[in-house]
């Protein structure tokens, strides 16, 4: 059913009774014209715009678990397009223009706001490179503010300016980025792709691939042999145990990234901050409460969970640049499972082996990439080309030489 105001009116006064299921159950079909492996935000988005961009409704989608349990429900929620290298910004910035119409074009409401990011400096080097990034993102046509310190104690009053090691000296704002709800968004791309013939299939986990002179001929699973003559994979920090079973070695590693939220506030940010001189970001839910996080632990793993010392860490940092969030009482903290490629910018390619497809390597960007990911993995699916924003995020690179290095770095192999 379409949502509207009409509809939420006639089923208040009906009792709620006549709300239609959000998506089927199906049973897998034998056969389909596309796998899509992975049931979180970027893969419900490669099988939504499959079937709305590009004609394809024989696909299934096929998930482990339930729909959006991976990292697509476990992340603190931030959208924005302030990269600095060509590699990057055409592509996030194309994101981020899906996403200003992504409720409109889902009949859904995902909670986009449009808040602001505000990135903090606390020295000339980095004011420096924020300019340098502020510049870069107005060449693409992407809207920077270069802020001095009155202009952010003006915007943030609250934070920390001078009783400290590192004194913020100003910031670089994007007003157009924000935050949405995460699990609205993974519920809105498996509507939208469901109500155009795409089968959401759950608990299939996928333990095997059929493959046959070198090309794909479908997937096997915990339900049965499903052929397909196109597989795509998008499984977040799940990629390389995924990909072994296809006999492939990738150039990622999958580390824990931990979040956190506090209990419910009177409104007291505007937007997201970030600190400078530590990984630290933090935002505000309509709920009220604080949600924020750092670096990843530091340690290869699978779990959805974290440590204490990375707790603390990431408490020290907020205390340093906000130290009223003392006060507040953290309600719980979850782990994403995160697919960090070396240079920290994801792959969206083919693989050696023909009709197979890779998305992953999305290291910190992930959820802010989820309607770009899901069009340009589509786009290279349906027409065996990348997506015109997306040339850059090729398996290869790290064997040519032609990586993407942002500063936002990925498992970096040369600590390990």
């Amino acid at each position: 059913m379409r949502y509207s105001a009409l509809s939420l009116l006639v089923n208040a006064f009906s009792g709620q009774k006549n709300w239609t299921p959000v998506w089927r159950e199906p049973e897998p079909k034998p056969e389909y014209d596309v796998v899509v492996v992975g049931g979180g935000g970027h893969g419900l988005s490669t099988a939504y715009y499959l079937a709305r961009e590009f004609g394809l409704a024989n696909v299934a989608v096929v998930e482990k678990g339930w729909l959006g349990s991976g990292n697509i429900g476990r992340n603190t929620t931030i959208v924005r397009s302030n990269y600095l290298l060509p590699g990057n910004e055409p592509f996030y910035e194309f994101s981020l223009k899906l996403w200003e119409g992504l409720e409109q074009d889902l009949n859904y409401n995902a909670m986009f706001s449009q808040r602001g990011v505000l990135n903090l400096f606390h020295n000339d080097a980095q004011r420096d490179a924020y300019a340098r990034r502020g510049n870069a993102m107005r060449l693409e046509g992407v809207d920077a503010e270069l802020l001095d310190q009155a202009a952010v104690r003006r915007l943030c009053p609250f934070l920390e300016f001078n009783d400290v090691r590192f004194p913020i000296q100003g910031g670089l704002l994007q007003r157009r980025a924000g935050t949405a709800r995460h699990d609205a968004v993974a519920w809105g791309y498996a509507r939208g792709a469901d109500s155009r013939g795409v089968d959401l299939i759950q608990n299939c986990e996928v333990t095997g691939f059929l493959v046959e002179g070198g090309s794909i001929r479908g997937v096997e699973t915990t339900r049965g042999t499903i052929k397909a003559r196109k597989v795509g994979v998008a499984v977040a920090g799940s990629t390389t145990r995924v990909m072994d079973k296809a006999g492939l070695r990738l150039p990622i590693e999958s580390h824990v990234l931990q979040a956190f939220v506090t209990e419910g506030l009177k409104p007291i940010l505007p937007g997201v901050v970030s600190y400078g001189l530590g990984h630290f970001y933090i935002s505000q839910s309509d709920k009220g409460g604080l949600v924020f996080g750092g670096d990843i632990d530091g340690y290869n793993s699978y779990a959805q969970r974290g440590n204490l010392p990375m707790v603390e860490h990431v408490c020290e940092i907020g205390m340093a640049m906000m130290p009223m969030l003392g006060r507040a009482r953290i309600l719980r903290s979850w782990g994403g499972v995160m697919d960090m490629s070396m240079d920290g910018s994801p792959i969206i390619d083919r693989t050696p082996i023909d009709g197979l497809y890779l998305n992953c390597g999305w290291c910190y960007g992930g959820f802010k990439a989820t309607p770009a990911s899901g069009y340009c993995f589509a786009h290279l699916i349906a027409r065996d080309q990348p997506h015109e924003v997306a040339t850059a995020y090729r398996l290869d690179r790290f064997e040519t030489g032609h990586v993407i290095d942002e500063l936002g770095h990925g498992a970096q192999p040369n600590l390990h």
